[in-house]
């Protein structure tokens, strides 16, 4: 540990996983406890927050957790409130609760659209409605959303999820230069194709003992030779929400192994 987030306190929306292995929010919870933060952990099954915070306690840090929905703005506000009776200030936020659904116009029932826009759309409003007030009384803080590749590449067909990624993007970028005279950050990481539990299971689930096949159809995609995985998030994560991004707003980090820069991917080589 060398302490990039010492004495700050961080808030996690969707700080658990969904199966076991390491999540983008697990993994950047455990990294942020790991660099001096207090940890507030999110997420709309206790059960799972509570996992993600054992595991930072089981390493000496400190974290706590809170069950929310953040598509609901008074789960949203009583957890933002929950955090500053706790800790007095919140210095990061990371916007991480997504969902997604595979499918286009025709295959995407109007519910089901709704519900994407909303979990993957609203809750980082909602979060940041809640969240600045505080930050702007600090005169200080690091706001970091967690888009997809999908929202600036055509990767497979995902409507719903590409569109809300896409607007994630355009939200960042808003409140970045609303904020920028508060001394607010406000920076986006941008997952290509990640090996996290969700995508796992979402795999297994669909192709049965063949998901490995899946798995490694997608590494053989990626130029580094290999998809992502929780620690690679949590790592980009914890530098836009350190000091050491302290010139840095308003931006998309791209974390995909050099997908997005290659028309072929590794095809090339071949």
């Amino acid at each position: 540990m060398s302490g990039r987030l010492a004495g700050k306190v961080a808030m996690v929306c969707g700080a658990g996983s969904v199966a076991a292995g390491w999540s983008n929010g697990k993994a950047t919870s455990v990294l942020f406890a790991r660099e001096g933060a207090k940890v507030f952990a999110i997420d709309n099954e206790i059960g799972r927050a509570r996992e993600t915070v054992e595991a930072i306690r089981a390493e000496g840090g400190e974290g706590d957790a809170h069950a929310a929905d953040v598509s609901v703005g008074s789960d949203v506000a009583a957890a933002v409130a929950a955090c500053v009776a706790r800790h007095g200030r919140i210095d990061v936020l990371f916007n991480n609760v997504g969902i997604q659904t595979v499918g286009g116009p025709e295959e995407i029932d109007e519910a089901t659209w709704d519900r994407v826009i909303s979990v993957n759309v609203k809750s980082m409003y909602l979060a940041c409605r809640y969240v600045l007030p505080v930050m702007v009384e600090q005169r200080a803080g690091a706001i970091v959303n967690n888009s997809s590749l999908t929202s600036i590449r055509f990767v497979y067909p995902c409507l719903p999820y590409s569109v809300s990624k896409g607007a994630v993007n355009e939200l960042t970028r808003s409140v970045a230069m609303q904020y920028a005279q508060h001394g607010i950050r406000v920076n986006a990481v941008v997952p290509g194709l990640m090996a996290t539990p969700r995508i796992t299971k979402r795999l297994h689930d669909s192709d049965g003992d063949g998901y490995r096949d899946k798995l490694k159809e997608r590494d053989d995609l990626i130029p580094l030779g290999r998809m992502g995985d929780g620690w690679d998030v949590a790592h980009a994560v914890l530098f836009l929400a350190s000091d050491e991004a302290k010139y840095i707003t308003g931006i998309e980090l791209v974390v995909d192994g050099g997908l997005s820069a290659s028309v072929l991917g590794k095809a090339w080589r071949d």
